[in-house]
């Protein structure tokens, strides 16, 4: 099925996006149909989520509800499969996770292995000969919708579409080597999670990720104690079809100069009680003391000072999306440094110093796009109008390369 649209893109091409992709139903169930629902891999959850045989966890990808399990012999496999009885529809797990040897349906108690075969089907045969199903009935083509999945050095991805390029494809070699910076194979650990419902679409929340330009204007936090300043050394990469991306850059500590002066965020006045909330202790490669890989459509994975996050986007229609926050390290963290990412991860999640402002302005963006009039459109001049790698915060480059890609697989 496809969703006819009669909206035309403004004059500007990847300079200006109109206000009614961020508000028009017809454009959001085609993107379910296109992106969400298409050739596109989406977080799914981390391996460690469900450490042994049996242990499960529900997700939403896109706006289906999907169960990962683990399953097999010894370490086991991972699967995801839709979280729907195949015979009436009901949901079969409600739990967040769990642990279980099998999935039976409350409603009619069809039976499932874990990976979504279909193994039991109760008065299958009738009641002392009559009812039951009919005898062409086969249970090995009534199992549960089962998505095309791949784990990555930790993380499990699934695809809707059985076609989908492999991941590392998908990703592209420069993308795909930021990406194993911190997922190289090293065991993760869950520290904790947070969530909670935006009232914005879901594409401003990739936007902001891919934007250096707001950082230090809008984050007082940044500003002040230097975690993301205009003045420091920077880089933002882009895989060559635009929907991909990585923001790097190297702390500074807090000061004023020619740049950060200017900055209205910037508060001396602030002080912190605690410095250790933004010390860091080199683990990974590179100088860089932030990392914010956006992988179309589903998630930012964040690196800061040591605070790591997988951040995932569930669209709830074309005005809202909840946001879910999975705080991690790794396995091997002593005490120490799982104490230090603990009380960094303050600065993140729904009130955090941080990322509070992001929720609040990307809910001030969506009302002013819905008051508007429809045939409006943004301007995304900052740093030029082409679509390439920059070492300029001054830009928004990303997000002029990420809505190349969408009007391409939207054909809009």
């Amino acid at each position: 099925m496809t969703t006819v649209l009669t909206n035309r893109w403004p004059d500007g091409g990847v300079t200006v996006t109109p206000y009614w992709v961020y508000t028009d139903v017809a454009v959001y169930q085609r993107e379910l149909e296109r992106i969400w629902y298409g050739k596109h891999w989406l977080y799914c959850g981390l391996e460690a989520e469900v450490p042994k045989v049996g242990n499960y966890r529900t997700v939403t990808l896109g706006e289906r509800p999907v169960i990962m399990a683990r399953y097999g012999e010894g370490d086991g496999e991972i699967s995801v499969v839709e979280n729907s009885c195949a015979h009436r529809g009901t949901k079969l797990c409600w739990d967040r996770s769990g642990k279980v040897d099998n999935f039976t349906c409350p409603y009619h108690q069809w039976n499932y292995e874990l990976t979504g075969e279909l193994t039991g089907v109760p008065f299958r045969r009738g009641i002392r000969g009559e009812g039951g199903m009919p005898k062409e009935f086969k249970p090995s083509e009534h199992g549960l919708n089962r998505l095309n999945v791949e784990v990555v050095n930790g993380v499990v991805w699934a695809s809707f579409a059985q076609d989908t390029p492999s991941f590392r494809d998908y990703l592209g070699e420069k993308m795909f080597d930021f990406y194993g910076r911190i997922f190289n194979g090293r065991k993760l650990r869950v520290i904790g999670y947070n969530r909670q419902r935006i009232n914005g679409n879901w594409k401003l929340m990739l936007e902001n990720n891919k934007d250096p330009y707001h950082a230090a204007l809008l984050h007082v936090f940044f500003a002040t104690f230097g975690l993301f300043r205009p003045d420091q050394a920077s880089q933002l990469e882009m895989d060559e079809k635009g929907r991909h991306a990585c923001l790097m850059s190297i702390f500074k500590p807090g000061g004023t100069n020619d740049v950060a002066g200017s900055l209205a965020a910037l508060d001396d006045t602030l002080t912190l009680q605690d410095a250790r909330i933004i010390q860091a202790v080199k683990e990974l490669s590179g100088e860089e003391t932030v990392r914010a890989n956006t992988i179309f459509p589903s998630i930012i994975l964040l690196q800061q000072v040591n605070s790591m996050q997988a951040r995932q986007i569930v669209p709830k229609g074309p005005g809202a999306f909840d946001f879910m926050w999975t705080h991690f390290g790794f396995e091997d963290d002593d005490e120490e440094m799982q104490a230090r990412r603990v009380r960094q991860a303050n600065l993140f999640g729904p009130s955090g110093f941080v990322s509070a402002d992001d929720a609040e302005v990307v809910r001030m963006a969506q009302e002013g796009f819905e008051e508007q009039a429809h045939d409006a459109a943004a301007l995304m001049l900052m740093g030029g109008r082409d679509v390439a790698s920059s070492n300029s915060m001054a830009t928004e480059t990303a997000i002029r390369g990420m809505y190349q890609y969408y009007r391409s697989v939207m054909e809009l």
